[in-house]
């Protein structure tokens, strides 16, 4: 991959021509066409791509139907309308009988451990899937009902979202790092009638007793109005690292009680069930699933996805941000219990017939090379992780790298919260070894697939920048007053239109899915981020909206900030809020990671001023220094700036905290702050 300096400007990395001779968008007079398509006859667009599936009936209205604008009435989307299908026989069926891909490897499973592995191949993938759904039918759950699936990243989880989805019924995943009051009330919310756990896992040297937390949630469910769940199916994946209570004289690892009343096992369930079982085809706005995501204030938000439109967008941008080939092998780092894990591990690899890499552990255990080692195993050719994974391993260096051969890689990608350049750039020479390509995408859980996002082998690249839109996604950038920007300029990130997988409402509350997402600016869909967009129309996100600093009256970026400190050698990781000055309105308060255990010395707060100053200007330069051992996080790499703010004005209600990979990190950062704003 080539880079040019183009003077006045950032570096601009040149698609590598190896790339684009086989390349699905070889250029960016390709994309320009095909986007240019996508938003000024979106029907066509849409419907000629969704040709490419199987409905059991077609459409009979519009195939792209909305109002985004609440002054005319009720927020709306529809996709396909009158059209009838099933998103898992378009997953599996599909692909064995149209594609002849029964023996292909559908999933790469390595477990906690390197040595515990399998390979599912997409037929084995379909019996299983099917057995899981007669199981359903046979307890009892129909089309409509909501079950939710509380496992980790193994196969089972998988079987369990597929089988829902093969019968019509409506999964919500709830992530297996959660807490017990986080699972019951998303069970509560969205009235599921089911629970499928497991026993246990482990993560890295960590015994988790998933079993234990799933009771311990059901208790508290116990005796609420909205509680109609009846059975509990658990897989046993430690298997025989357990006991349960009718097995007193064992010795095992992991005690585990069971329910003679609502417990079942999932492999006696699964015993002797047919592998057949007829899809439900349903209609194309049916509801395929709900996933919780947390708001700023308030309880978390169940944003419910369809069946239809979910299913194309996925597909489309698997296919087309992935530049996705039959023999390639794609690895998303991303726990399932995430959008990105839903869209990019599942749904989407599969309505192309991919292969992918399913992964349990950690990246770190039990060695810092454990990435590489997997890359170099299964020969991945696609890559797509999270930032704050490239910033921890930029940690140990270039080292681990070296141990492992890489060169099987051909498209890196990331996700989850904006990339500085320093990790960008790191990201791409080490373990891209100069090549690769980087699809930095923008989304989140409500669109389903990424807004903006490169093309590998079309888009000059920028590093830091999510570059274009993709395909039907038409941005626009507000001012606070709703006006909009055009050139250069930065604000409000805002949609003018739909695209097919954009979510339909937050479960069982309207007003709210209204008021959040489209009220505040009416016929646009509001993200929640701030954004700039550049002389060249590349946009850079910004950070949300209540992350911009508003310093003495100048918008500032949090990114913006971060990145310069970024750049010292000491730093690892850093995370920018606001915080109330008597004087300015706002000042900027950082909170620092630095490397090795090293100490965050007078020497070094003042460099780290210098450095904001020399990159930003005075009026950007910090006012607090925070040392920070570790940062809050979610499973996805989220920092959760939220939380940071609260802490910088020793504010101790959080608000909702059920997202984070490990609270005991908020304690740390209260006790470190006292001595930081002294």
């Amino acid at each position: 991959m080539s880079s040019l300096r183009v003077p006045g400007r950032k570096l601009v990395y040149h698609p590598d021509h190896i790339l684009q001779p086989s390349a699905h968008v070889p250029d960016l007079e390709t994309y320009t066409r095909l986007y240019k398509q996508s938003v000024e006859n979106p029907e066509e667009f849409w419907g000629e791509l969704a040709k490419g599936f199987y409905w059991k009936s077609p459409p009979k209205g519009t195939i792209l139907d909305y109002n985004f604008d609440v002054s005319k009435g009720n927020v709306y989307v529809k996709f396909m309308q009158g059209a009838t299908t099933n998103i898992c026989y378009n997953l599996l069926d599909r692909n064995i009988q149209e594609n002849g891909q029964g023996d292909k490897i559908a999933y790469f499973w390595e477990g906690n451990e390197p040595h515990v592995c399998s390979a599912i191949t997409y037929s084995q993938l379909l019996k299983q899937v099917c057995k899981f759904a007669n199981v359903l039918r046979t307890l009892g759950v129909k089309k409509g009902d909501r079950v939710a699936i509380y496992l980790p990243v193994i196969p089972e989880l998988i079987y369990a979202m597929l089988a829902c989805a093969r019968i019509g019924v409506v999964h919500s995943v709830v992530f297996a790092g959660f807490s017990a009051e986080s699972l019951c009330e998303r069970i509560l919310d969205s009235q599921c009638v089911l629970l499928v756990t497991a026993d246990g896992f482990y993560r890295g040297e960590k015994l988790v007793n998933l079993k234990q937390i799933a009771d311990d949630a059901l208790e508290k469910c116990k005796d609420k109005e909205n509680f109609i769940l009846k059975k509990c199916i658990v897989v046993q994946h430690l298997g025989d690292k357990v006991r349960n209570n009718h097995e007193q004289d064992s010795c095992n690892i992991l005690q585990l009680f069971w329910n003679c009343e609502t417990d079942i096992c999932w492999d006696a369930l699964m015993k002797d069930v047919s592998e057949h079982c007829e899809p439900e085809w349903v209609d194309a706005e049916h509801p395929l699933f709900i996933l919780y995501t947390s708001g700023s204030t308030g309880k978390p938000k169940g944003v419910l996805h369809t069946v239809a439109g979910y299913l194309i967008y996925t597909a489309v941008s698997f296919k087309y941000v992935f530049d996705y080939h039959n023999d390639d092998v794609y690895w998303c780092t991303a726990d399932i219990g995430w959008i990105t894990g839903h869209s990019y591990v599942i749904y989407g690899p599969l309505a192309n017939g991919a292969t992918c890499v399913l992964f349990e552990g950690l990246l770190l255990y039990p060695h810092v090379g454990r990435l590489y080692e997997m890359i170099e195993k299964y020969k991945v050719t696609k890559l797509y992780t999270a930032p704050t994974v490239i910033r921890m391993l930029m940690k140990f260096g270039e080292e681990p790298v070296r141990k492992f051969d890489l060169k099987s890689l051909r498209i890196l990608g990331c996700a989850g919260e904006p990339i500085n350049p320093e990790a960008w750039t790191w990201y791409h020479r080490v373990i891209g070894n100069g090549k690769c390509p980087i699809v930095d995408t923008f989304w989140q859980t409500e669109t389903g697939g990424p807004m903006m996002t490169p093309l590998p082998a079309a888009t000059p690249l920028k590093p830091g920048s999510t570059t274009f839109p993709f395909f039907g996604v038409l941005p626009a950038i507000l001012n606070e007053h709703g006006e909009e920007l055009e050139g250069e300029a930065e604000g409000y990130l805002v949609f003018k239109q739909p695209w097919p997988s954009i979510l339909r409402t937050v479960y069982g509350d309207k007003e709210r899915f209204e008021t959040t997402y489209f009220k505040q600016f009416p016929g646009f869909y509001l993200t929640g981020d701030s954004c700039r967009r550049d002389g060249d129309g590349y946009y850079w996100i910004t950070g949300r909206i209540d992350d911009m600093l508003n310093v003495s009256g100048h918008l500032l970026s949090s990114a913006e900030v971060e990145s310069a400190l970024a750049e010292h050698s000491a730093v690892a990781e850093v995370a920018v809020v606001s915080h109330p000055h008597p004087v300015k309105g706002e000042c900027i308060y950082c909170f620092v990671t630095l490397k090795d255990g090293r100490e965050l010395t007078q020497f070094i707060t003042d460099e780290l001023k210098s450095k904001v100053r020399q990159k930003i200007g005075p009026i950007a330069t910090p006012d607090f220094i925070q040392n920070a051992p570790g940062l809050p996080k979610t499973r996805s790499g989220k920092i959760m700036r939220r939380i940071l703010r609260r802490i910088a004005c020793n504010e101790k209600d959080l608000g909702d905290t059920s997202t984070l990979i490990d609270p005991s990190v908020v304690e740390v950062l209260f006790s470190q702050r006292c001595q930081a704003a002294a």
